[in-house]
């Protein structure tokens, strides 16, 4: 079959299909970009993907630099030393190139290279994007190389604070790259276990859109849809990685998923936050196991929605708990482990991370409004595995 190369400019203009990462200087230039910063994390840098991209830009007649210093939970530290780097190479646009951490630290680069004010006065609070000096902010083209966090088509960024241990979003409109390229090649070395866990955190952001109580039918739509992608194209993409065809379908369900979570997230994000911060977890695969932990705790609350869903996915049963066992069987057919424990986190620090997970942005969409007593026991529960 083959894969199509089509352009999209919806939420933001969107280039799709194989190999069309070599447009990149094309792109860069086209918003003007002379002297780009190219921003990605230490494990890409090494890659010929990347070295790939940098040259391909100098041969173009671009100055393009490099900066990679940036964990995988992206700090507020790793975004002032690429502003630094920004603004001593004298750059004047951002290629925010990887995975999310790469996107998100990329996106808060662009945001604070022409600011004046801190970091942590521009996060998603009140009317905080106001402070915003828009004249400031790089423009970006986003080059994602996961298929996860969908932060390519995203208004915001999650950095985490490390002297408060907690994750806070940056947010301003213009946060949204202007152009990304969406390139199946450039995920298809990705391992099976962090196939997995992007994808199921894919699969996170369009679950939890869909569940949303807030009304917009519009980010609904794209949201099942997006699901509807996942159940047939994430087992290909684990099982077979070099599938160019199940790699562009996982990229595209990522983007839709960013897309719909403009409806609001909900408690398997309350209670990822946290954990990132506190513990330096993988966030795609916080979500991925906490998923049916949580969506069982919400399973009453939004019984219709799950039984259209179910029908839409055309899952053997329509009930609602037909969704929690398509969860379960995906995620032990991508596998994924059952328990927070199996990847190293105990019930130490219940307590805090529900008073944390209430104070979450995340918590205010939630189908259900739970205490922080609920969101310590939502942990536990998925700490020991009882479902």
């Amino acid at each position: 079959m083959t894969v199509p190369s089509v352009n999209w400019n919806y939420p933001t203009a969107i280039k799709v299909g194989p190999g069309r990462v070599r447009e990149l200087p094309d792109w860069c230039r086209q918003l003007g970009m002379a002297r780009p910063l190219l921003v990605t994390d230490p494990a890409l840098a090494s890659l010929p993907m990347v070295g790939d991209a940098v040259l391909a830009c100098r041969e173009a007649g671009l100055d393009c630099g490099t900066f990679h210093e940036i964990k995988g939970n992206p700090t507020g530290r790793n975004v002032d030393d690429g502003v630094m780097a920004y603004r001593k190479g004298r750059h004047d646009g951002v290629i925010a190139f990887g995975g999310g951490s790469a996107l998100d630290a990329a996106k808060a680069i662009a945001l604070m290279a022409g600011q004046t004010r801190p970091l942590w006065d521009f996060e998603d609070i009140g009317d905080n994007h106001l402070r915003v000096n828009e004249s400031g902010m790089a423009p970006v083209v986003a080059v994602p190389t996961t298929a996860g966090t969908g932060s390519e088509v995203g208004r915001a960024s999650v950095i985490t604070d490390e002297s408060a241990q907690v994750k806070r979003i940056i947010f301003h409109a213009r946060m949204l790259p202007s152009i990304v390229i969406l390139d199946p090649e450039l995920t298809v070395g990705l391992p099976p276990r962090v196939t997995a866990a992007t994808g199921m955190d894919a699969l996170s952001h369009n679950l939890e859109a869909y569940c949303s109580p807030f009304f917009h039918p519009m980010a609904a739509g794209v949201a099942v849809e997006g699901m509807r992608l996942i159940k047939e194209y994430l087992p290909q993409a684990v099982a077979d990685g070099r599938d160019v065809q199940a790699r562009q379908q996982m990229l595209v369900a990522s983007s839709m998923g960013a897309t719909a979570f403009q409806r609001g997230l909900g408690a398997m994000h309350a209670l990822a936050h946290p954990l990132g911060a506190l513990y330096d977890a993988h966030h795609g695969m916080l979500n991925a196991i906490l998923m049916p932990y949580v969506l069982k705790a919400n399973q009453q609350a939004v019984a219709p929605r799950l039984e259209a869903l179910a029908r839409y996915l055309g899952l053997p049963q329509t009930g609602p708990a037909a969704v929690l066992d398509w969860v379960l069987g995906l995620r032990e057919a991508v596998g994924i482990p059952h328990t927070l424990a199996d990847i190293g986190i105990d019930e130490a620090q219940a307590e805090r991370v529900g008073r944390m997970a209430i104070e979450d942005a995340s918590a205010g969409t939630n189908p259900v409004a739970y205490t922080a007593e609920k969101y310590s026991a939502l942990f536990r529960a998925a700490v020991h595995g009882n479902l």
